[in-house]
């Protein structure tokens, strides 16, 4: 069983240190993914009063999405705000700050969202943004079906949980652009031995030194509006050294 510290959450100090190893590495999106659930199990177990917590991110093309849920209620309450472009999930991702509601049958913000959510069985939300260094990324939230379930304690502990989850985002986000960068060296190296290979080709067949191989190579790549890369692989290819 999950035990609590004086003034702490349960497993705080262990979440503390998962975050802290984690601050120095490149995490997969994979690997994040599924910290992402453990925090948000805690979060729905720590907040007793909670129905359901999810964590919302941005997608590789800038849409919303929910990447973690602990049930279908906050797939679908997620969804909802997502399609009508309002709800204080929303709302705190483009404000960057926290929201909550005591009782959607009372709130007068987010109307439409609201009315559909009370529908539903929802009526008290809380939710944090996920704050790095590049701005905000995320948010996590929690939903109850009970009016003013949370306290001014539950805010700061989803605060908490919060900071843990951004740190897993923020690795997550140098994984991938160290990923990019990776892929377009490797790109870089690849056309760099076409071109290479491609100049021994010319050299060995047209008896020439190296920079007179390389002039040609980039008449044939002018000629035909291409790169020097995509000249050389045409060079290189077999129909053509057979021709």
């Amino acid at each position: 069983m999950a035990t609590e510290k004086a003034g702490g959450l349960p497993l705080d100090g262990e979440l503390a240190g998962v975050a802290a190893r984690m601050s120095g590495l490149l995490l997969s999106r994979e690997t994040v993914d599924s910290v992402l659930e453990l925090i948000i199990s805690l979060a729905g177990t720590t907040i007793t009063a909670a129905a359901g917590a999810g964590v919302t991110l941005f997608d590789d093309e800038g849409r919303l999405t929910t990447t973690s849920a602990s049930s279908p209620l906050v797939r679908d309450a997620d969804s909802l705000q997502y399609r009508l472009g309002e709800g204080p999930c929303v709302s705190a991702l483009a404000e960057c700050t926290a929201k909550r509601i005591d009782d959607v049958t009372t709130e007068r913000r987010w109307p439409r969202w609201c009315a559909a959510a009370g529908e539903a069985g929802l009526r008290a939300v809380l939710t944090t943004p996920l704050v790095t260094e590049e701005g905000c990324q995320g948010a996590i939230k929690i939903y109850a079906t009970t009016a003013g379930a949370f306290s001014h304690a539950d805010e700061e502990t989803l605060a908490t949980f919060a900071d843990r989850a951004a740190v897993l985002v923020a690795n997550a986000r140098a994984y991938e652009r160290a990923s990019r960068l990776s892929e377009q060296f490797k790109a870089t190296l690849r056309e760099r031995d076409t071109v290479t290979m491609a100049k021994g080709f010319l050299m060995g067949r047209d008896g020439v030194d190296e920079d007179t191989a390389f002039d040609r190579l980039l008449s044939l790549a002018r000629a035909g509006a291409r790169s020097p890369a995509e000249a050389a692989a045409d060079l290189l290819s077999p129909a053509r050294r057979g021709a």
